[in-house]
């Protein structure tokens, strides 16, 4: 049984479908179940998903959250009030869920999930990975701007497994606000700097290259002759494709090579079930 959350609205359902369709052409012996957490996303939207999910044997719960969870939040650019529901999702969950994994939707699987979701906690709430060719630029800043001088890194929160045990014990929901509030004018990734301000020490770090690859980085990698991360070496080993950032492969202005990627899961929508593989 593998769990996964997602927390969005209903602009990101398209994406969501692309991604869930990876996650299951690429891991056909799991039983998925998808938990969805929303507060706007229309019934015969969820309707419209949960007979998706279904047809590819797998099942959807969704969980409505009222719309005043962190109306106070900070929210601003192409973010929204969505991403922080992941914070509190211990909340919601049925209590037999103790661990799931987060996937934002602008994400494609590629290869099997299961050693990255069974990875042991080791008493930490959450496993993440940083972004490795930015962290030399922007560790010491967020550890400045955010008060953690002994954190391990800057964890992106776009792939993070969740002790929902521990977090269900441990983590106060109202020092979150209190987080949000007290920092709200150094905020610059909303939800990312609350899980480094508050839980830096609560992370266990996992490799960005294999469970949540940056698809920027690709164009730069393209630049530096024989770099080992190479087109062969991303489709046999890396699990998780991240398109980080503005940019995104759903966009006609997205000319990066690594849309081959979503635009393969992509056209797989329109195509019978099949097992996954790109030309």
């Amino acid at each position: 049984m593998v769990n996964i959350l997602v927390t969005l609205n209903a602009a990101y359902i398209p994406p969501l479908r692309v991604m869930l369709k990876s996650l299951f052409v690429n891991n056909p012996h799991e039983n998925v179940t998808v938990y969805l957490m929303h507060s706007e996303i229309p019934d015969q939207d969820v309707a419209d998903l949960a007979r998706f999910v279904e047809d590819e044997g797998h099942r959807l719960v969704h969980i409505r959250v009222t719309e005043d969870l962190f109306a106070g939040a900070v929210v601003f650019r192409h973010y929204t009030k969505e991403m922080y529901y992941r914070l509190a999702a211990h909340r919601f969950l049925p209590e037999e869920v103790d661990r799931i994994l987060y996937l934002d939707p602008d994400i494609v699987v590629i290869n099997p999930i299961s050693e990255f979701y069974r990875t042991p906690f080791d008493g930490c709430m959450f496993v993440a990975s940083e972004h490795t060719p930015a962290v030399r630029m922007t560790a010491a800043f967020n550890k400045i701007r955010l008060g953690t001088p002994k954190a391990k890194g800057y964890f992106n929160t776009g792939v993070l497994l969740m002790n929902v045990e521990l977090m269900r014990r441990e983590m106060d929901l109202d020092q979150v606000f209190r987080f949000l509030e007290e920092n709200r004018h150094k905020l610059i990734l909303p939800d990312q700097d609350v899980l480094n301000g508050l839980y830096w020490d609560r992370i266990k770090p996992a490799d960005c290259f294999l469970y949540n690859f940056d698809a920027r980085y690709y164009e730069l990698f393209k630049l530096i002759p024989r770099h080992k991360i190479n087109m062969r070496w991303i489709e046999e080993n890396t699990v998780f494709i991240h398109y980080c950032g503005k940019r995104k492969p759903w966009k006609k202005s997205y000319r990066d090579e690594m849309g081959r990627f979503y635009r393969y899961y992509e056209s797989l929508l329109q195509q019978p079930k099949t097992k996954g593989t790109l030309a």
